[in-house]
């Protein structure tokens, strides 16, 4: 077993890591001044400053302040927070929906709560980092497949047996999408159940924006669902789309459920004014599609390998962290501002600028960003693109 680094050692490491950098990545980074184009945040649909959704959260604030500052386990049934919830589920086409705290306490508490101790659970090379720590929680056992790669997946189901799947049906740094009904093939034949977290396609993809699995036409045989409602829903929360049993089970003994404050009401009332908006939403969601196309076919033309993007998650991969922090301020300097990710956000050859394409945006702006990508080209190697597939190999 290895030796356990101090406390004061990994400080030591960090903060040599970051006058490696040679400039600010993240802290003592500029604040994007007047007329940037901003593509750091997850508000894909351009709505969380509608006034309709401040509006509704305002009026929360005024009638009842932060409200009873509970668990989650003793809101009544006519709670806004249930009458939400049951609306979730209709436009998810599940049987059940329960919210809490975030997308990470969503992961965390479902794995957690349904996986039995040393049960294996078989996750994504690439998948959320809160599917790992659920099955942390619930004391299983991780087994890794490379990613997107059901081949592999199959394998080791043969060799370890039926358990959980685990995959993000977008992944947040690629941009690529999940095989879903290849994976969900896998776990028929094999006696699995498949964990979704359709964070990064809930409102923006399907039927009204209902997501992935629902667009797949997989909603009955995907058993879990999860997402973050901190990306297209611009809001605090996260859920989790099941069956009656679980969704009844899960307030009592998921932990993030049980020992956490409920939602605060000027939460749920914004995430039911941001449903209304993302039902009616299409026109929205074209412009986003749209957006992201002429961003992706653009930089291609540019030269820039942004494999395996297929969406409006786009990142711009040039090679260290060193590079990271040289292309990050080169196009900061030209007024686009990209989030930049680094280990452990990825693999440690990971490094990534990554856009995240909105329905705000318009065809001058979009060749606005362009117009900086091709002035920052040569700042760093960005044609590279390094594959989580021989991350998964590795490990």
């Amino acid at each position: 077993m290895d030796e356990p680094v101090s406390l004061t050692a990994r400080l030591d490491a960090w903060d040599a890591r970051r006058a490696g950098w040679g400039g600010a990545l993240f802290q003592g980074r500029a604040a994007p001044g007047p007329g940037a184009e901003v593509l750091m945040s997850n508000d894909y649909l351009a709505i969380g400053a509608h006034p309709h959704v401040v509006e509704r959260q305002v009026a929360a604030l005024r009638a009842g302040g932060c409200g009873a500052l509970m668990s989650g386990a003793h809101l009544a049934d006519g709670d806004p927070q249930r009458a939400l919830e049951a609306r979730l589920a209709a436009f998810l086409d599940a049987p059940s929906v329960r919210l809490c705290q975030s997308g990470w306490a969503a992961n965390v508490g479902l794995v957690q709560a349904i996986a039995p101790p040393c049960s294996p659970v078989y996750v994504d090379a690439a998948a959320h980092a809160s599917l790992r720590a659920g099955i942390d929680a619930a004391r299983a056992a991780a087994r890794v497949f490379a990613h997107n790669d059901t081949g592999h997946l199959e394998r080791l189901i043969g060799r370890h047996g039926p358990g959980l799947i685990a995959v993000d049906t977008l992944y947040s740094v690629g941009g690529d999408f999940c095989p879903l009904p290849e994976i969900v093939e896998v776990a028929e034949r094999s006696g699995c159940a498949v964990v979704a977290d359709e964070s990064h396609t809930l409102g923006v993809l399907g039927p009204d924006g209902a997501g992935l699995v629902p667009a797949l036409g997989l909603a009955g045989r995907v058993a879990y669902r999860t997402a973050s409602l901190a990306k297209a829903f611009a809001g605090r929360a996260g859920l989790v789309a099941c069956d009656r049993r679980v969704g009844a089970y899960l307030p009592y003994h998921a932990h993030p459920a049980v020992f956490s404050t409920a939602l605060l009401p000027h939460d749920v009332a914004g995430l039911a004014a941001v449903l209304d908006l993302v039902e009616i939403g299409d026109r929205r969601r074209a412009r986003l599609a749209r957006n992201a196309a002429l961003l992706r076919d653009g930089l291609a033309g540019l030269g820039y390998n942004i494999a395996p993007s297929r969406s409006h998650i786009v990142s711009l991969r040039p090679g260290g962290e060193d590079a990271l922090c040289r292309l990050q301020g080169a196009l900061d300097a030209e007024g686009v501002f990209g989030a930049p990710f680094a280990h452990p956000a990825v693999g440690r050859n990971g490094a990534a600028l990554r856009f995240s394409v909105h329905a705000g945006l318009t065809k001058r702006r979009v060749a606005r960003i362009l117009d900086a990508c091709a002035a920052v080209r040569d700042t760093a190697d960005v044609t590279r693109w390094r594959s989580t597939r021989r991350l998964a190999a590795a490990r």
